[in-house]
């Protein structure tokens, strides 16, 4: 059973997530501030977090923060911040999606369920891919360079897959949508924006000046080794 942590101090949502998380197959642990949340995440492993911003203790940018030194777990903000630079310091900090409040609570378990699958099977047994600057290891999902391991989160990981495993052709901005962040994101083109700036950022020598992750106009986007 998938589970899920929801931080969050308003408990009406508090109770509705778990019952509506419960009552789709999740297992559900809750936490209403950031501190306690840290402690459940340690203790109870979940799969996922939801997370809200605007926690009582400490902003949720520095929860997201603290979660990713200590792991990859895919992390959905739910939150009733709409300012673009919230959403873009949320996935700067390491988050994997972003759900504004009020919210569907369709599109929410499906934001929730394409999270978890980023994270899924790997395959075995892959050759790593080699470029200039870095090595991608497909089989442990892990990036080398000469200074140490680059730690992606798991949509950039996903996202950066896809186009490895295109092999130099390129994909076009829809399909990469589809793939990485499910079905009905086709139109979600910041997504991508955001997301291709942090991997050049975290990958590229020079990040102004890609030599690997490329953008074809016209076509889509496309990986170099």
């Amino acid at each position: 059973m998938t589970t899920v942590l929801v931080v969050d101090d308003d408990p009406v949502i508090l109770r509705s997530l778990r019952i509506t998380l419960a009552a789709h197959g999740f297992e559900v642990l809750t936490a209403q501030d950031g501190s306690s949340g840290l402690e459940v995440f340690s203790s109870g492993a979940p799969d996922v977090v939801v997370l809200d911003l605007g926690l009582p203790d400490r902003d949720g940018v520095a929860v997201i923060g603290a979660l990713r030194e200590l792991s990859t777990v895919p992390i959905v903000v739910l939150s009733a911040r709409v300012d673009s630079a919230d959403k873009v310091a949320a996935l700067d900090a390491g988050a994997d999606d972003y759900v504004t409040k009020p919210f569907g609570v369709d599109e929410f378990l499906a934001r929730v369920r394409a999270a978890v699958r980023r994270t899924g099977p790997r395959l075995t047994g892959e050759p790593p891919v080699r470029t200039a600057s870095f090595t991608v290891d497909l089989t442990a999902k892990r990036i080398h360079r000469p200074d140490g391991d680059v730690h992606l989160t798991p949509t950039e990981w996903a996202l950066l897959e896809v186009l490895v495993r295109a092999a130099g052709k390129p994909v076009a901005g829809r399909e990469l949508l589809r793939r990485v962040w499910g079905e009905g994101h086709e139109d979600a083109g910041h997504y991508l924006r955001v997301y291709l700036t942090q991997l050049r950022r975290k990958l590229e020598p020079e990040p102004s000046r890609p030599r690997h992750l490329l953008t074809d106009p016209g076509r889509g986007y496309r990986f170099q080794p």
